[in-house]
C-alpha cells in the first residue's frame, strides 16, 4: 500500500511539474513580444532570475548551443529548459506552451482577418519598445555575470562588432566557435570549477535516437513525397526541410518558406506577406507563421501539420544534444571554451539590442523616455513582465496619437 502510495505521489508530482512548465511557458508565450533575442530576455527574467530553474552560467551555455543548432533559438531554449526540469515530456510541455498562443492567433487570422494591415498600429510599436528594456535588461544582468573581467568583456565587445558589420546566416556560429577558442587559450591552465551539476532526464541512447531520427526524415521524406504524391506528405517535408536548414533566426526561415510554398501554388504572394505582417503583431517564436501558411492552405489541420514539422527539427537536435552537454562541460578545456562562450553570447545580445531591436523602436525622442522608463521598472522597481507589456503597448499607443 505506502509504495503504491509513494508511486501515485511521484506520478502527481511529476504531473504538477508538467502542468507548471505548460503555463509558465504558456504566459511566456501570450507576453514575449520583440524576436528571439527578446524572448532570451523574457526567458532569462522568468526562468532564471524569478524562478531559478537553471544557473546563469548553465543558461548562457544553452543559448550558445541553440545559437549553434538550425532552426528557432529561443524555442529550442525553452523545449531545453522543458527537458531539463522534466524530460521529454517536460519539453513538449514547455513547446507547446510557448507556441500554442501565436499558433491560435495567426490560424484565426488566417480564416477571418487576412489583408488587414496591423504592422503600423501603436501598441505593435509599443511591444517593439518592450523589447528594448527587456533586452537591455538581459544583457547588463548576464554581462556582470559572464563577462566581469577585460578578457570576457573584450570577448563580448568583438563578438557584437562582428555581429553587427558582418550579418551573414552563418556569423553565429562563427563568433560561437573562435570566442570558444579564446576561451580555451586564455583559460585552459585555470583549475577546472566545479559547474552546478544539471541533471538531464534523457538516457543518452534515447538522445542517439533523436538525432539519427532527425538525420533520417531529412533524407527519407523528399523520397517518400516523391514516391507516394501525399498532399500531406509534400507539406510535412517542406516544411520539416525549412526547420532543419535555417541557421540564424526566424527572419531567415522567410525565403526558404517562401521558395517551398508560392511556386507549389498552395498561397499567393499576397496571403504570404500579409501573414508575416500579421506575425510581426503576435508574441512568440515567428516560426509560428508556418501555422498561418497551414491554415490557408487547409484550415486547422493544415495548420497543426505546418507547424509540427517546422518545430520538429529544434527538438530532436535538443533531444538529442543536452545529454552530452553534461559530461563535455564539467571538463577543464571544456569550461574555458565555455567561458569565451558565454562572453560571446552576450555580445550577441549587445549586437541585437542595437540592431534590429534599437534601430526599428527609438524612432523619436518620447521612444527612448518610454524605453527607460520601462527599463527603470524593471530593473528597479521589479515591475512583471507582463505589466511591462501592457504599459509598453498603452504607451506605444499614445506616442503614435502625437506624431501627425
Amino acid at each position: 500500500m505506502n509504495t503504491k502510495r509513494a508511486q501515485l505521489n511521484t506520478d502527481y508530482s511529476k504531473l504538477e511539474r508538467l502542468l507548471e512548465l505548460f503555463l509558465v511557458s504558456m504566459k511566456l508565450g501570450a507576453t514575449s513580444f520583440g524576436g528571439p533575442i527578446a524572448h532570451l530576455g523574457f526567458f532569462h527574467e522568468e526562468y532564471i532570475k524569478r524562478r531559478k530553474w537553471l544557473d546563469e552560467k548553465s543558461y548562457a551555455e544553452l543559448v550558445a548551443v541553440c545559437q549553434i543548432l538550425p532552426g528557432p533559438a529561443s524555442s529550442q531554449v525553452g523545449i531545453g529548459i522543458g527537458i531539463i526540469r522534466g524530460g521529454l515530456l517536460g519539453g513538449i510541455a514547455a513547446w507547446l506552451g510557448f507556441t500554442l498562443p501565436s499558433v491560435l492567433v495567426l490560424v484565426l487570422f488566417a480564416m477571418f482577418m487576412q489583408g488587414s494591415n496591423m504592422a503600423q498600429a501603436g501598441w505593435i510599436h509599443g511591444l517593439k519598445i518592450v523589447a528594448v528594456a527587456i533586452v537591455a535588461h538581459a544583457v547588463i544582468e548576464m554581462g556582470k555575470k559572464l563577462a566581469p573581467d577585460k578578457k570576457r568583456a573584450t570577448i563580448a565587445v568583438l563578438a557584437a562588432a562582428a555581429a553587427l558589420l558582418w550579418q551573414t546566416a552563418f556569423t553565429q556560429i562563427m563568433i560561437i566557435v573562435l570566442a570558444g577558442l579564446l576561451g580555451w587559450s586564455f583559460y585552459q591552465r585555470e583549475q577546472a570549477s566545479i559547474a552546478p551539476s544539471i541533471r538531464v532526464p534523457i538516457k543518452r541512447s534515447v538522445a542517439v535516437l533523436c538525432l539519427t531520427l532527425f538525420v533520417c526524415l531529412l533524407f527519407a521524406l523528399p523520397v517518400l513525397k516523391g514516391v507516394l504524391s501525399l498532399p500531406w506528405l509534400a507539406m510535412f517535408d517542406s516544411f520539416y526541410r525549412a526547420g532543419s536548414l535555417v541557421f540564424g533566426g526566424g527572419h531567415v526561415v522567410l525565403p526558404l518558406l517562401e521558395r517551398e510554398v508560392l511556386p507549389a501554388g498552395w498561397l499567393t504572394k499576397e496571403q504570404f506577406l500579409a501573414g508575416y505582417g500579421a506575425t510581426q503583431a503576435v508574441p512568440g517564436p515567428l516560426f509560428t507563421f508556418t501555422a498561418y501558411l497551414g491554415a490557408v492552405m487547409n484550415g486547422w489541420a493544415g495548420a497543426a501539420v505546418a507547424t509540427i514539422a517546422i518545430f520538429l527539427p529544434a527538438f530532436l537536435l535538443v533531444a538529442g544534444t543536452l545529454p552530452f552537454w553534461e559530461a563535455l562541460r564539467q571538463k577543464r578545456g571544456i569550461q574555458g571554451a565555455l567561458a569565451g562562450v558565454n562572453a560571446a553570447v552576450v555580445g550577441i545580445l549587445l549586437a541585437a539590442l542595437y540592431d534590429p531591436i534599437w534601430v526599428s523602436s527609438i524612432l523619436v525622442p518620447a521612444d527612448f523616455v518610454l524605453a527607460a522608463i520601462l527599463f527603470t521598472m524593471l530593473a528597479y522597481w521589479k515591475t512583471p513582465p507582463w505589466v511591462i507589456v501592457l504599459i509598453g503597448a498603452l504607451g506605444g499607443i499614445f506616442i503614435n496619437s502625437q506624431i501627425p
